[in-house]
């Protein structure tokens, strides 16, 4: 992955030297295990556990012999001497390139998992700090109802928990390792022998390989990191149609020196969201390369392996840049509050056709002939600009009805938002109904999740735009 996208602490896991440290991790570990069976003799291991390999050198023999593994062998033999020849015994290649995978995957997906909760952390406090900003819903990009932004962002929250769900166990099925020979026999290591040195490295045996750890655990892992972009993607898609000049309801921040447009000095664009939609697909690439390595000849081919040096630092590297990326867009994002309830008003009332028509339906009238009714005054309203309540109000029938007063409280939007809290209180970011509140504001029993993640309350969010 390209430096642009490459922060440093993935980077780091990812990089050569880092791969190399952990072969020499597995390769130690299996050290261990023959020495206290005694095949290694206490003496060598003084030697051994000062292994270290060049990878200059490395390179240099790989350019001779053609294989990776031997290059790495042979380079730290060098720097162990005549002992070096009880490294790697009963081993074969993947034993080594497959566990030591296991253990950099498991150190990306904790780091990747430590800003998938940072940001749902953020998506949860705007949620909350929006709770009761009113908008306009949309469905089919049309106006349909009204919803609050805040409960825009509850749903990302809600998702992004899910997403943490999926990979804690895409996690789980990456962290197992193997130390079962050329074709998964055990033929020269005991299993036995492979469950402790895959305890030593923190890792799982896999139950059963063979040259291979099986990839659909790779595969699975992939999609779940695609899918989480998925998240992100549509989270900044949104941002990106509420930016539209058409819209302007919410805006990435735009700090000073910054420049939209090399041509037209006016322009604000939505570089980060187009960003994270752009590396968003990205990942569904890999995801499917991912999904092709699954299936390879008898107990293993090799064509996995050219791939995997690619999709798997991409994928942590990418998804990594795209969190911190979504963290900082929404917990900076800009929100025109007004703008909303001016866009509430575009279509004259249309909006509230919904609650007319059912309560025309409760006042007796057919359901059919109550909408066409309905639809006839909202959709002239809409076209000519006039006002739907209006319409209703000069309407013999519907006024007869209903009456004045009661049409009137029909384009109450508020009327329609009486269970947004419901929804928050389901997520944990507000308390249960009547449940008891201590001064922090936290449940008086347990504190909830809003405040197990750290999520601020409202009156200690700074004020919004």
């Amino acid at each position: 992955m390209i430096e642009r996208y490459t922060r440093p602490a993935m980077g780091r896991i990812w990089s050569e030297a880092h791969k190399i440290d952990l072969w020499l991790a597995v390769e130690l570990a299996v050290c261990e295990a023959w020495s206290r069976r005694r095949r290694i003799p206490e003496p060598a291991m003084g030697a051994i556990r000062q292994a270290a390999c060049d990878l200059g050198r490395m390179r240099e023999i790989e350019r001779e012999v053609d294989h990776d593994v031997i290059a790495f062998l042979r380079a730290t033999g060098e720097s162990v001497g005549p002992d070096a020849r009880y490294i790697h015994l009963g081993l074969t290649s993947s034993d080594v390139v497959d566990t030591a995978l296991a253990l950099a995957t498991v150190e990306a997906a904790d780091l990747l998992l430590a800003g998938l909760t940072r940001l749902r952390e953020i998506v949860g406090a705007q949620a909350v700090r929006y709770k009761d900003v009113v908008t306009i819903g949309r469905t089919h990009g049309v106006h349909a109802e009204p919803t609050t932004f805040g409960l825009k962002l509850a749903v990302w929250y809600d998702e992004l928990g899910r997403q943490i769900d999926r990979l804690i166990q895409a996690r789980r099925d990456m962290a197992v390792g193997k130390v079962s020979g050329a074709v998964g026999t055990h033929a020269h290591v005991a299993p036995e022998m492979e469950d402790e040195v895959c305890r030593a490295l923190g890792l799982r045996p896999a139950p059963a390989s063979t040259q291979i750890i099986q990839r659909d655990r790779h595969a699975f892992f992939l999609s779940v990191l695609a899918v989480i972009g998925g998240t992100i993607e549509k989270m900044a898609l949104e941002i990106r149609h509420l930016q539209r000049t058409e819209v302007r309801e919410a805006e990435e921040p735009f700090d000073p020196g910054n420049q939209g447009s090399s041509a037209m000095p006016h322009k604000r664009n939505p570089h980060a969201s187009e960003r994270l939609g752009g590396l968003a697909r990205l990942l569904r690439g890999y995801a499917l390369v991912g999904d092709e390595n699954i299936a390879l000849w008898h107990e293993r081919d090799i064509s996995h392996s050219s791939t995997e040096r690619v999709i798997f630092p991409d994928a942590c590297i990418v998804l990594d840049f795209m969190i911190a990326e979504a963290t900082d867009l929404i917990e900076r994002l800009v929100v025109y509050p007004e703008r909303m309830r001016r866009n509430l008003e575009l279509t004259g009332g249309a909006i509230y056709s919904q609650p007319v028509l059912l309560a025309l339906v409760d006042a007796g009238m057919d359901r059919q002939a109550a909408y066409k009714l309905v639809q006839r005054h909202a959709l002239a309203a809409w076209d000519e600009g006039r006002s739907l309540r209006d319409a209703l109000l000069a309407d013999d029938e519907v006024r007869e009805r209903l009456g004045p007063e009661r049409i009137d409280r029909l384009f109450d939007p508020t009327a329609q938002l009486t269970h947004v809290d419901a929804v928050f209180q389901r997520l944990g970011l507000l308390p249960a109904a009547g449940e008891a509140s201590n001064e922090s504001g936290d449940s008086g029993e347990e504190r909830s999740t809003k405040a197990a993640a750290g999520i601020a309350r409202v009156d200690a969010l700074p004020s919004g735009s």
